[in-house]
């Protein structure tokens, strides 16, 4: 298969692109480094099967020849990011992914969006299953991520209907791993960083709040089994309760976790004597994060297999190694 992956120099999109090149693909990268690194894919460079494309996909773009799939994950993705560039994410979720639906459906190519479970806000039911249409402000700080990507998933179903394009919808609960940023500002790199330096560990709130954290190389298998999968009939999903690999489909961790009790965990993991300092919850945070993956688990015959603890050993390691030490 020829692949594009947009947002494919970031974290996520990173570990697609290997987990694709060692599958026997051919991977056109683009991105605009806005949060991605160059770094990231510099060993996938000299790859035959590998081109980057330094591009904003805001911007539509020309590409000669077969395209059999495209990846759309090009979006800031880690709060303080999309609290930075706020235009630019809602113009990545509404503009560009208009641009690359076009260009799926000009090149008649297998279209997956990976979304994101702040479509379901702070949510008021737990877990979050597919069904739940979520609790989300839409003019709070944080609707600039959470609107951008119900947009996407909202323009993805119409080219769906009006087009009959071959879509697919993953929605990204928490995943940590290594290649994330130290500076990113998520839960696992935050805690990971803060006790390797012997810093006090940052809590938003009293730290009650929930997540579900699910190792890269689970998620990307998630995502590979969606991307490869066969379509539906086109009759799957008319009622809401039988929704096929053609509607949103949950992929995360169900492991239920307090952020206070993370942070506890990677204390005693690190060997760090670290404090932990409460601060303010910031607006719209989610008080409770846990999918319901049974339709994955249907669909994809899909679940995770890293535990909290083996994926941390390799986070800390990875971070160890960022800090030279």
């Amino acid at each position: 298969m020829r692949i594009i992956v947009t947002g494919g120099a970031g974290f996520l999109g990173r570990h697609l692109c290997a987990k694709m090149l060692s599958l026997g693909h051919e991977v056109l990268c683009v991105d605009n480094l806005l949060t991605g690194r160059r770094e990231n894919i510099e060993e996938f460079e000299q790859n035959s099967a590998f081109r980057f494309f330094l591009h904003d996909v805001t911007t539509p773009f020309v590409l000669d020849g077969p395209v059999n799939a495209v990846v759309h994950m090009a979006c800031p993705a880690s709060p303080p990011d999309y609290l930075r560039y706020p235009i630019q994410t809602l113009e990545v979720g509404t503009i560009g992914t208009r641009n690359m639906l076009e260009l799926a459906r000009a090149k008649g190519a297998r279209f997956l969006l990976t979304s994101t479970s702040e479509v379901y806000g702070d949510p008021t039911v737990n877990p979050q299953s597919e069904e739940y249409w979520g609790n989300v402000n839409p003019i709070g700080p944080r609707s600039v991520y959470d609107e951008s990507k119900r947009a996407s998933e909202a323009l993805t179903m119409a080219y769906r209907r009006a087009h009959g394009l071959d879509t697919r919808i993953a929605r990204i609960f928490n995943t940590y791993g290594p290649w994330m940023r130290p500076d990113d500002g998520r839960v696992i790199s935050n805690f990971v960083m803060q006790a390797l330096q012997g810093k006090e560990l940052t809590i938003y709130g009293d730290g009650s709040q929930t997540r579900s954290f699910c190792y890269v190389t689970d998620l990307v298998e998630g995502l590979v089994r969606m991307l490869l999968a066969e379509s539906d009939s086109g009759a799957a999903g008319a009622s809401g309760s039988e929704w096929g690999i053609n509607y949103p489909v949950n992929l995360g961790n169900p492991r239920e976790e307090k952020v206070v009790d993370v942070a506890r965990i990677i204390t005693q993991m690190t060997g760090s004597s670290s404090p932990v300092k409460f601060h303010p919850l910031p607006t719209d945070d989610p008080k409770l994060r846990c999918p319901d993956i049974s339709r994955a688990r249907r669909l994809l015959r899909w679940e995770p297999i890293v535990s909290l603890e083996e994926g941390l050993t390799a986070v800390i390691k990875y971070f160890r190694k960022c800090l030279g030490s």
